[in-house]
C-alpha cells in the first residue's frame, strides 16, 4: 500500500463520483488515499475511460530518488519529461 494522491480539473462528475468511491476528496478535484499498486492501476484505467476533455495529475509514493512518481492525463501546460532517470516537469510558454 502506498500514498496516492489524485488532482483532477474539468472531468465529468461521473468520473468524480467514481473517484470518491476509492479516495477522499479533501478538497474540489483533490483526493488522496493509501492503496494498493493494483487498486492504483485501476483507478488509473478509470481516469483515462472516463476523464474525456479533462485533465487529471496522479502521483504516489515510490521507491526512486525523489520518493514519488507521477503520470498526466489530458491537455496541460505542463508536461512529464524523463531527464537522465529523474522524472520532470516541463512547462510550455505561449
Amino acid at each position: 500500500m502506498s500514498m496516492l494522491v489524485v488532482v483532477t480539473e474539468a472531468v465529468p462528475p461521473r468520473l468524480r463520483g467514481r473517484m470518491a468511491i476509492w479516495l477522499l476528496e479533501i478538497r474540489a478535484g483533490v483526493y488522496v488515499g493509501d492503496v494498493s499498486r493494483r487498486i492504483r492501476e485501476m483507478i488509473w484505467e478509470q481516469i483515462i475511460a472516463l476523464a474525456e476533455d479533462g485533465n487529471v495529475a496522479m502521483a504516489w509514493a515510490a521507491p526512486n530518488e525523489s520518493g514519488f512518481d507521477f503520470q498526466t492525463y489530458g491537455k496541460n501546460r505542463r508536461i512529464p519529461v524523463d531527464y537522465d532517470g529523474l522524472r520532470l516537469v516541463f512547462f510550455f510558454t505561449i
